[in-house]
């Protein structure tokens, strides 16, 4: 090794050498013991967060979630497991797992209990995002807690903790797997549970380490056998852990894979003017794609058969369905042609039927959108307009005597509290904020009362 590289070592260690920003290590101890404990207020301000985060799951509201974790007292006894494990303290381990123990069991009663009195039981984005842990939620973990400890630990621990508490997000799947046991999705449960058993084992495990690499006094273990089984439950309970994430994980990318590879293939085998393709659909080695407009020819499937291998999916069987029919009915008129030929005019009836209901289902999809968005959006105005008490959303044709044309356009009225008017630039900013949120391609009028 010539003298370059030693200095570069040398100066690399100065900057990354933790040791000269240590705190005193008895103090250090003392300050993660004592944040171990669920007792008395600490307790009551658990309750509260798990209301708070189930409600946030609720609404599908993630400005509250994420309050709910800066208010969360749960990280307390994973450090605390940690170091316990880190400086061979079998009294704190016992005491932050008996804590951690009771803590778990609390929220996911407490989460148990909202969610059976809530009337709203459908599962929003923010609920099932927490129901399928990967790998990346391991490393998300493990960088957590190495941050986390290293904050606690290291003198100007700055906002540290509270982004700790965020980015590993302790609580919702809490919260998560007691909505899965409200409403008796076990996979819910159980899918929410092992994410938070990620988050647990890899925060304390970050802890673990980081203690060690800041050269904590560590106890002495009886004996020599006691440390060598320790380590190898250690061991084992991260990698039974991380088993099932790296298999969930390798199961999306594979997925991601064939899926940006059927993108691909559309978009350059099977795109033409004039030809929109409105939905694709894999089942049983078959990929079965819908498309309107003007019509793919038998030669240019053939063309696109050709390539398929060179996108990855040499193994399917090309369908183009041609028209408007959804794939349902298709398959249901399939099934009538293959039965008997001498049932065409039943077959055409209920093409048409379906049809008919589906534009039926169209319409009252249209009236109802707005009734439930404006519920969707009570909490988001409250926060951004405060003054205004009502809102109400409605879409409404407007005809003229001069010509034929009919226009379309979202009618919303509000009213402010003490009959206060909106200034201009709020009555602006309400406007552009409902067409972003409604994304409707109609005008939106405001109807102050």
């Amino acid at each position: 090794m010539n003298m370059n590289t030693r200095d570069i070592i040398e100066h690399a260690k100065v900057y990354f050498n933790l040791l000269p920003d240590k705190e005193d290590e008895q103090a250090i101890i003392e300050q993660i013991s004592q944040g171990v404990s669920f007792r008395g207020a600490n307790l009551w301000v658990l309750i509260f967060a798990i209301f708070i985060a189930s409600l946030g799951l609720n609404v599908n509201s993630t400005a509250v979630i994420i309050g709910a974790m800066l208010i969360s007292p749960l990280m307390g006894p994973i450090i605390g497991m940690g170091l316990a494990v880190g400086i061979n303290d079998l009294e704190l381990l016992k005491r932050a797992a008996k804590n951690f123990g009771v803590a778990t069991l609390i929220s996911v009663l407490t989460a148990t209990l909202y969610f059976l009195l809530s009337p709203l039981d459908e599962a929003r984005s923010e609920l099932l995002a927490r129901t399928s842990p990967t790998l990346y939620d391991v490393l998300i973990a493990f960088c957590g807690g190495a941050a986390g400890i290293t904050a606690l630990c290291t003198r100007g621990k700055g906002n540290v903790i509270p982004g700790v508490a965020i980015a590993t997000a302790l609580m919702p799947p809490l919260c998560t797997a007691g909505y899965g046991l409200a409403t008796g999705h076990v996979l819910y449960f159980l899918g929410a549970f092992y994410l938070f058993f990620i988050n647990t084992v890899f925060i304390a495990l970050a802890t673990f380490a980081g203690v060690r690499v800041m050269h904590f006094r560590r106890r002495e273990f009886i004996s020599p056998e006691r440390a060598v089984r320790v380590k190898r439950i250690i061991i084992a309970i991260v990698a039974v852990t991380m088993v099932p994430a790296i298999l969930m994980t390798i199961s999306i990318v594979r997925e991601s894979i064939f899926e940006n590879n059927m993108r691909r293939f559309i978009k350059t085998e099977l795109s033409q003017a004039g030809t929109q393709i409105i939905s694709t659909d894999v089942d049983d080695r078959t990929l079965r794609i819908v498309a309107v407009g003007k019509e793919i020819t038998d030669a240019s499937k053939a063309k696109a058969e050709q390539r398929m291998p060179e996108y990855g999916l040499g193994n399917y069987e090309l369908t183009i369905i041609q028209g408007t029919q959804s794939d349902s009915i298709l398959m249901l008129s399939d099934q009538l042609t293959q039965a008997t030929t001498s049932r065409d005019s039943e077959r055409q009836k209920l093409l048409e039927l379906s049809a008919e209901a589906n534009t039926l289902s169209q319409l009252l999809d249209e009236y109802t959108r707005y009734d439930v968005l404006t519920a969707e959006l009570r909490t988001e105005m409250a926060a951004l307009f405060p003054h205004v008490k009502t809102l109400s959303l409605a879409r409404t044709s407007e005809s003229s005597r001069d010509t034929t044309t009919v226009s379309h356009f979202v009618v919303a009225i509000i009213s402010s509290e003490n009959s206060q008017r909106l200034s201009n630039a709020e009555m602006k900013k309400l406007h552009d904020w409902l067409v972003a949120r409604t994304a409707t391609t109609d005008s939106i009028a405001i109807i102050q009362q």
